[in-house]
């Protein structure tokens, strides 16, 4: 039946002169294609992002952070392996500076400053909280010129269970200098508080970002409602 509805999709296309196909497997990579000097990986965990951007291409300095003990220490020890790795000494990003009880989840990147919700347990039963441990919180404003240079090209990554928005606003002074903006959006609250994805789409609209990507991420297997993607912004004045 699925094969059939295929043929039948195809067909209608073609009456309007259209042609159905797959896009190019694995496309460019955004850090490559925009010629990207810095990287700043915030919620690295154990550097799982930074060594995909390695395989994909991209050889300039990767910055990553870290909040949870255990994976900063897993990090650390993989970045050493890459002298353009530079791992930051543990710390969560956030909108301004103070100390923070992040949730330690069962699986590790789950783990988030917010409290969790049922429709994350639900959909990931291993995103269980099993603990808590503080961290301190700083802001990427704060740290910014310590890594990069005003005429080299900023990517950012953010990858931090709902708390994406604080930090984008702790980067607020040197927004307009950043070139690519990765990070991952909730189609729903999985997170006590956290703003889901059509207030970062207005918010990027607002200072000049367009959508370059999206990449698909978490679903419910049960139901097959997709909770979270990826989706890269780039600055148009930039």
């Amino acid at each position: 039946m699925r094969n059939t509805l295929k043929v039948y999709v195809a067909k209608a296309f073609k009456l309007f002169g259209l042609e159905v196909s797959r896009l190019p497997t694995p496309l460019p990579s955004p850090t490559v294609h925009h010629g990207i000097d810095v990287v700043f990986d915030v919620g690295a965990n154990i550097g799982q992002y930074a060594l995909l951007t390695r395989k994909e291409g991209f050889r300039g300095r990767i910055i990553s952070f870290e909040p949870l003990p255990e994976a900063h220490l897993q990090l650390a020890a993989t970045a050493k392996t890459d002298v353009h790795w530079t791992v930051h000494p543990r710390c969560a990003l956030g909108s301004s500076f103070s100390t923070k009880l992040l949730n330690i989840s069962k699986n590790s990147y789950s783990s988030s400053i917010l409290p969790i919700l049922d429709a994350c347990r639900s959909a990931a039963p291993n995103s269980i909280y099993i603990g808590e441990v503080e961290t301190p919180l700083i802001t990427l404003d704060s740290v910014f010129d310590n890594y990069c240079a005003p005429s080299e090209k900023v990517f950012l990554k953010i990858d931090t269970q709902g708390y994406e928005w604080e930090v984008l606003v702790g980067a607020s002074e040197k927004l307009s200098r950043i070139k690519v903006v990765q990070l991952e959006l909730s189609t729903v609250q999985l997170y006590g508080g956290q703003k889901i994805y059509k207030h970062f789409f207005d918010f990027f609209e607002s200072k000049g970002f367009y959508l370059w990507s999206i990449l698909p991420g978490f679903a419910n297997r049960e139901t097959g409602q997709h909770l979270q993607f990826d989706a890269v912004f780039v600055n148009g004045l930039a």
